[in-house]
């Protein structure tokens, strides 16, 4: 870490589970409708996740331990504790099982739009077989069970979509006075809460904060790698950041049309510049969806074993156990072409109600001197997570009330 701006360490798998499809679609609606006006929020969300992220690392580094271990470890009365466990398998394991088949859904969709596509047939059942190549691809990272693997298949794979979306943006030709209003001057166009809602869910994402915590412990092992880790996470996220920004600027691009996924985006832009913009844009989405694939099973798996504390161990048969089953719960909801709606309502109530909650619990934990000694918040830190933790309140009770029809 001599270099200040290497990519490289946890904070680039942060990045890479973050910017998947999910995020790449909400960010083009965005730019579609609002052009460059909802910017701002983008902003927002990558102050606030380096401040929460940065925080996980921290416990993540001193303690030794991952974030559900951690908790775990520190509530010493029975039913707190239970309530805590039961509530991290519930939300993260299961919730992103659902998210698993957006994921592989979205990378679908990203190599249909440079012109591949294929199906097979199984009885009355039609299965696009990209779904388990992706699938597939996924768990043979994983298997390997090798962080600096992971983490070097995980960097290349955020450069060529940090490149594809970046480029794209760029040839657009945007109004920079207006992107630079956009980004650093609030405003809220009619109708357009919900959508700063999405914005700042979609990057700060609950199951990162154990992920990050998780492979930190992983990479480093001494209380003299925090500067490094901390430069890690600001580089990574703001780099995700811009990348999610990027999206943005390419569909404004085109605001007013009917837009309402990264393909119909791809579609939009080749009357104004050609057939690259499908070829960036489905390069771009596919490298998303698979960074977002691998990291969302491997980030449930973390949370079992430090929920059940089971040893730490990559290739363990227990943890290979927990990210397969999520990988393969997302592969049969995306290649039989289900939308689990049921499924997906109830990974944003969990993620509604676990956010604030896990956010709570960091903000807990990063005061412990029994946990962090003499790297505990300091009043400025604090100030600022519990301003953080406000919003990401009042964001999760309008994810829940929108779901049940309420807002």
């Amino acid at each position: 870490m001599n270099n200040k701006f290497k990519l490289s360490g946890p904070g680039v798998l942060v990045a890479a589970a973050f910017i998947g499809p999910g995020t790449v679609t909400v960010c083009t609606i965005t730019g579609a409708t609002y052009g460059f006006t909802l910017l701002w929020a983008m902003v927002l969300s990558i102050i606030a996740t380096i401040v929460l992220q940065e925080m996980a690392a921290r416990i993540g580094l001193v303690s030794g331990k991952g974030l559900s271990g951690v908790i775990r470890d520190s509530l010493t009365n029975k039913i707190t504790r239970t309530f805590a466990v039961i509530l991290m398998l519930s939300a993260i394991a299961i919730g992103n099982a659902a998210y698993e088949a957006g994921n592989i859904s979205g990378g679908v969709l990203g190599i249909e739009a440079l012109g591949f596509s294929s199906s097979l047939s199984l009885g009355t059942l039609d299965i696009n077989s990209w779904s388990l190549v992706l699938g597939i691809l996924a768990s043979i990272i994983l298997f390997i069970g090798n962080y600096k693997v992971l983490e070097r298949i995980l960097v290349t794979l955020v450069i060529i979509m940090s490149i594809a979306f970046v480029t794209t943006a760029f040839v657009t030709k945007p109004d920079i006075l207006a992107v630079l209003k956009g980004s650093f001057i609030p405003s809220f166009p009619d109708g357009s809460l919900l959508t700063i809602v999405a914005l700042v869910g979609t990057t700060v994402v609950p199951y990162n904060l154990f992920l990050h915590a998780s492979l930190v412990s992983e990479k480093w092992r001494n209380e003299s790698d925090l500067p490094a880790a901390r430069r890690d996470t600001i580089v990574a996220v703001i780099l995700g950041g811009l990348v999610s920004m990027a999206i943005i600027i390419c569909a404004a691009a085109i605001q007013g049309s009917e837009i309402k996924n990264a393909a119909d985006l791809a579609q939009s832009l080749e009357p104004l510049f050609g057939d690259y913009a499908r070829y960036f844009i489905g390069l771009g989405l596919g490298a998303a969806g698979l960074t977002s694939a691998i990291t969302a099973p491997l980030a449930a798996a973390y949370v079992v074993q430090g929920c059940l504390g089971w040893e730490r161990d990559l290739k363990s048969v227990k943890f290979r156990a927990v990210w397969l089953t999520i990988l393969i719960l997302g592969i049969i909801f995306s290649s039989i072409g289900y939308s689990p709606v049921e499924i997906i309502q109830f990974a944003q109530v969990a993620n509604g109600v676990l956010l604030p909650i896990i956010a709570g619990y960091l903000i807990w934990i990063v005061n412990k001197r029994e946990v962090l000694g003499n790297y505990v918040n300091s009043s400025l830190q604090n100030g600022i997570s519990i301003v953080i933790w406000l919003i990401v309140f009042v964001l999760g009770a309008r994810t829940i009330l929108k779901v049940f029809g309420l807002l």
